[in-house]
């Protein structure tokens, strides 16, 4: 082609010997209307691109595919300044590299609802101003996650949900997998009177633990404590534990176990001498104790690069429904040791 004219699609089409339509497939369609195109004719279409150097303009791609190339992120408790700061920004990061990698930019959804009353579907809602969104949050409000479900938006939440009028497209944890092998670990070290302090249901995230919890209790293995509460009194706490004579006290949240290993540390017990302590996830801010607890690692960061690259191509490709739950690895940590033999 002489002179400096921009190449066309319909320029692209002429040398190839095809319809620009066939071209336009090409450079943007989905798999399945791709493989509708003879593979000779694809590869044909691909050297000419090649041979000429054309370059789709990007403006014109986005309008075709009818894409503001924005993915929304929308938290049901506040992302930050706040005291769950720690618990989104490792999400946020991985978001954030992967939506960059994608070529997107990413909206903050905030406006729809106040404080911890927030809703996706509310007056004034901007939902539509992005292609998709990625949803967070500890418990989801079950109505909305059926609204997204039956819907036509694309989403995708960060955590494993239960069916909501259908399955939901989900990155999560495997939280159950995590849970069972560290009381695997502890009856291995002879821990059989084990304690647990948090709920066990609500979020499918507590209900994840508990199932993990529960189901490695098998054989001589009892359950002797069930705080089903957190944020109790370290004191209060310490005494049921040491009531029950339990050699082994699994935590939901490491905020209770650090108040408790404190306490212990008060009355002159110590962890894991006395008893072991485990924690049901990985710190996010470890000098928040001098102790590292053994707990799982959760893959958060992961978590939120896989969940942004599944919506991505649920917005690009009409891709169906994934579930994924990813590996929670064991943290060794200092607080879990043999079990005090009974005197």
């Amino acid at each position: 082609m002489a002179g400096t004219k921009r190449l066309t699609q319909h320029d692209i089409a002429k040398l190839a010997g095809v319809s620009q339509a066939t071209v336009s497939l090409v450079l943007n369609g989905a798999p399945t209307a791709l493989a509708r195109i003879p593979r000779e004719t694809r590869e044909r279409v691909q050297q000419v691109i090649r041979t000429t150097g054309y370059v789709a303009d990007p403006i014109a791609r986005r309008m075709a595919k009818g894409l503001n190339r924005i993915l929304g992120v929308f938290t049901y408790e506040p992302a930050f300044p706040s005291e769950q700061a720690d618990f989104f920004a490792p999400f946020l990061l991985g978001i954030e590299e992967e939506a960059q990698a994608q070529n997107y930019d990413l909206l903050l959804l905030t406006g729809a609802g106040v404080g911890r009353e927030r809703k996706i579907f509310a007056d004034g809602n901007r939902l539509r101003i992005a292609d998709g969104c990625l949803v967070l949050g500890r418990e989801f409000d079950r109505a909305e996650l059926k609204r997204l479900v039956t819907g036509d938006y694309p989403f995708v939440a960060i955590g494993r949900r239960e069916d909501a009028g259908g399955p939901v497209p989900y990155v999560g944890g495997d939280y159950t997998s995590g849970t069972r092998a560290l009381v695997e670990k502890a009856r291995a070290l002879g821990h059989d009177r084990l304690a647990f302090i948090g709920p066990s249901g609500s979020a499918e995230s507590v209900v994840d633990r508990w199932r993990g919890f529960s189901g490695a209790i098998i054989g001589s293995a009892e359950l002797v404590l069930h705080v089903d509460e957190v944020g109790r009194s370290a004191a209060d706490t310490l005494d049921a534990i040491v009531a029950s004579s339990a050699t082994a006290v699994f935590f939901v949240e490491l905020a209770d176990a650090v108040r408790v290993e404190a306490a212990a540390r008060e009355r002159g017990l110590s962890i894991p001498g006395d008893f072991s302590a485990v924690v049901l996830g990985s710190h996010v801010r470890a000098e928040r104790s001098h102790v590292q607890f053994t707990s799982f690692n959760i893959p958060r960061e992961e978590m939120g690069r896989q969940a942004t690259a599944m919506l991505v191509r649920r917005i690009e490709d009409a891709a169906p429904v994934e579930q994924i739950l990813l590996t929670c690895e064991p943290v060794e940590g200092q607080t879990l040791g043999p079990a005090k033999k009974r005197t």
